[in-house]
């Protein structure tokens, strides 16, 4: 008797495990979410609008009759980029009211999306920041054919358009952008080589060291967003960013900056009192710094604190 009381009990403990499982349409989702936002926040620079149009894309998928799916990948990432257009083309009137230059909200990574190259180089600020001069719809079509290789009907299926339409904008979203893009895909060893160079400059303070390592040409962008302190327009070529960053130098070094991946590359993290007070990412072509990104804006700072896995 007791042996069966035992087995029933085993039974009814099982069919409610059963009964917790997933329906089908969210295991699907969750199965796909990372690629999703991955997709979703290469389309917008924006970890906290890629979340919301996750969960904008969950509840059309939701009501979806999934037996009339026939590849349920390619039809989330189609509502998943249908979101994006519509929140991307919001974030450009909102742009248009930001307080000094915009920079992608950076994401903490982890090690194995700096494995994969391409996926490492879309995410990163430079490959970001190029995107962002793509009109909207060249943006979807460049990141879901070059990032993702999704064939070109599936892409005329999540934007709207003939595939013959597609290949046109494809075409001319990628010659924009070869136009634009940092010199070449640089590996993570030599971007933290110079970030190594560049952080014992922070520490030591030589302003030499500085400007031994920055290119003639150098950009430096900081994002404070109105609410921290930042550079309120781009510094250009290596004695003004070498002037700019000699003026910090003390404060920088107090911050005890450590080295970390962000966006698939190395980078450096800021802290004040415990808290990330400044994310410092970097451009680095033949050796020598091109880009250097600030960001201080408090509420692009959240993804730090733990990893984001991107997936494509």
């Amino acid at each position: 008797m007791a042996g069966t009381a035992h087995t029933t009990a085993d039974d009814r403990h099982l069919g409610e495990h059963r009964d917790r499982r997933p329906d089908p349409a969210t295991e699907a989702f969750v199965a796909h979410r990372n690629l999703l936002f991955t997709v979703a926040y290469e389309m917008l620079g924006s970890a906290a609008d890629a979340e919301d149009v996750l969960q904008e894309t969950w509840l059309r998928w939701a009501g979806v009759d999934l037996s009339t799916v026939r590849d349920q990948r390619a039809y989330l990432i189609r509502i998943t980029t249908r979101q994006s257009l519509d929140r991307l083309r919001a974030l450009g009137r909102r742009k248009e009211s930001y307080v000094g230059p915009w920079l992608p909200e950076p994401l903490l990574t982890a090690p194995d999306v700096a494995d994969d190259v391409a996926l490492a180089d879309s995410v990163s600020m430079a490959m970001l920041l190029v995107m962002e001069t793509l009109a909207p719809i060249e943006r979807a079509v460049f990141v879901l054919r070059e990032v993702f290789e999704l064939e070109y009907e599936e892409i005329a299926e999540a934007v709207g358009k003939s595939p013959a339409a597609v290949r046109q904008l494809a075409y001319r979203a990628r010659a924009h952008v070869a136009a634009r893009r940092p010199r070449g895909v640089v590996s993570a060893a030599e971007t933290r080589n110079a970030l190594e160079a560049f952080q014992r400059a922070v520490e030591t303070g030589e302003l030499q060291s500085l400007l031994d390592i920055l290119a003639p040409d150098v950009v430096f962008l900081g994002d404070g967003g109105g609410i921290a302190q930042a550079a309120p327009a781009p510094v250009v070529g290596a004695d003004a960013v070498a002037g700019v960053l000699a003026a910090g130098l003390a404060n920088l070094a107090t911050r005890s900056p450590r080295m970390a991946q962000v966006n698939g590359c190395p980078a450096l993290i800021l802290r004040l009192g415990g808290e990330i007070d400044t994310v410092l990412a970097l451009r680095v072509d033949e050796g020598l710094i091109t880009g250097l990104y600030s960001v201080r804006n408090p509420q692009k700072l959240s993804r730090l604190q733990r990893e984001t896995v991107l997936l494509r």
